[in-house]
């Protein structure tokens, strides 16, 4: 008896994922609940156990390969394997670079198929019309190894003569298991949206080429280096910081905040914390007193809108969490509804998982505003950059004892410069620093 294993629904709105790294080889037992593969989407990654214990008996996915959720990635079987020849590597339906030209002039379709985001921005940016190559996908659908094939003047790959698609190729049915390029059609929105709550907003920039993070150039085959490819983490994050500040006008104002109260709050309640199970740290009180400012000042608790302000109801708070691989943002939902008890747990929920790489994809996103405490490392003060479509982000520098004039006499504080980073069409910077007097307030008066 074999089991299947198939990509997984890693969230509400994942329709795809991309094998990171397979952690057993064909041949290797495994044991039930062991983890098996490591799945990405976006910018988590997540660890995905074996549901059966047994012998990897076969691999249909190549790892740094796309599939949407619901296709055969793996079988597991109860005995040693014969020897299997390699698997047919399946054509998935990649989005290497999410899209960020509008609609391109040439059509989404290629011999009765939908193309894929990457294969239309190709088109777009070369002018190409799909309907004069020749497609080697399955029903003749236009791969983009069709369209590299095309560009660089080279035959087409042939055609497989059977439309029959192999069982690794074919995604579970029913409306959860869609065609990943079916999700990626665009879908009605107001003019000017910058993205909805869920998901990466697009610029509203005209149909050219898509923007660059350097220009390509052959690397020389004498060349004293290497070239190392992209993770998917760390292409999402380049490409989500390039977005944003091609989207929004970022302005910064720096507070300096005394952390005396907070420090000697901590010392008392930190083992009390502790009989409970959860470490007080600092940034428990840097998310309830950024909450707290939200409160006060609405304006920042917003997501920009060619057609208007869509203010945010609820409070939902991302930390930065620093990964060997990158940063990634889980959220802390209703943060202003849970008493420090209840933010500092989830912290540290949040943070362990996100190291242990148990996140789950919904669990990175719907944030209405960002802290990053980049003091940790030891940087004073930093100009972070705003996650769209918020229109906020603090920043958190290092703590360290300064020498200050309080009240005509000369005293050492623990203090940490906290700095804002907002969008400047949503807010002025009035309405920036009434936020950050507000945080300033809620730090240094906290009842011990």
């Amino acid at each position: 008896m074999s089991t299947e294993i198939m990509m997984p629904q890693l969230g509400e709105s994942v329709v795809e994922g991309t094998v990171e790294k397979w952690l057993k080889a064909v041949g290797d037992p495994i044991e039930r609940f062991e983890p098996l593969v490591e799945i990405s989407t976006d910018k988590v990654v997540t660890e995905i156990p074996s549901p059966a214990a047994g012998v990897l008996l076969a691999i249909h996915v190549a790892e740094g390969q796309t599939v949407a959720k619901g296709t055969l990635l793996a079988v597991i079987g109860e005995s040693e394997p014969t020897p299997l020849t390699e698997p047919p590597v399946p054509q998935p339906a990649t989005q290497d670079v999410p899209q960020q030209t509008a609609t391109p002039p040439t059509s989404h379709q290629s011999n009765g198929w939908h193309v894929t985001p990457v294969v239309a921005r190709m088109a777009a940016e070369h002018q190409l019309d799909l309907t004069q190559i020749h497609g080697s996908g399955r029903g003749g659908r236009v791969t983009k190894k069709d369209v590299e094939a095309w560009l660089a003047g080279r035959h087409p790959p042939s055609v497989s003569t059977s439309d029959e698609p192999q069982p690794w190729d074919t995604p579970g049915s029913g409306s959860l298991f869609r065609p990943s390029e079916e999700y990626a059609q665009p879908k009605p929105a107001p003019a000017g949206n910058m993205g909805a709550e869920h998901g990466l907003p697009l610029p509203s920039a005209s149909p050219a080429a898509p923007l660059r993070l350097h220009p390509v150039e052959p690397v020389p085959q004498a060349a004293d280096g290497e070239l190392v490819p992209l993770s998917p983490m760390r292409r999402a994050i380049a490409e989500r910081m390039v977005v944003s500040e091609h989207t929004a006008p970022h302005v910064t104002t720096v507070f300096e905040v005394d952390m005396t109260r907070v420090l000697a709050h901590r010392d008392a309640h930190q083992a009390g914390f502790a009989q409970q199970g959860v470490n007080l740290t600092l940034t428990a009180y840097f998310v309830a007193a950024a909450a707290e400012a939200l409160r006060a000042t609405p304006a920042l608790n917003t997501e920009w809108r060619d057609d208007g302000m869509y203010h945010h109801r609820r409070i939902h708070v991302g930390i930065a969490v620093a990964l060997e691989e990158g940063l990634i943002v889980p959220v802390i939902r209703d943060a202003n509804e849970r008493n420090l008890l209840g933010v500092a747990r989830a912290v540290n929920d949040v943070a362990a998982r996100a190291r242990s790489k148990q996140l789950q994809p919904d669990e990175v996103r719907g944030g209405t505003f960002t802290i990053t405490n980049h003091g940790v490392s030891g940087s004073l003060f930093a100009t972070p950059i705003i996650q769209q479509p918020q229109v906020g982000i603090l920043g958190v520098g290092v703590m360290e004892q300064r020498v200050k004039v309080i009240e005509g006499m000369i005293a050492i504080r623990p203090c940490a410069y906290v700095s804002l980073t907002f969008d400047h069409r949503a807010a002025d910077g009035a309405t920036a620093d009434s936020f950050m007097l507000v945080f300033k307030r809620a730090i240094e008066s906290w009842e011990a």
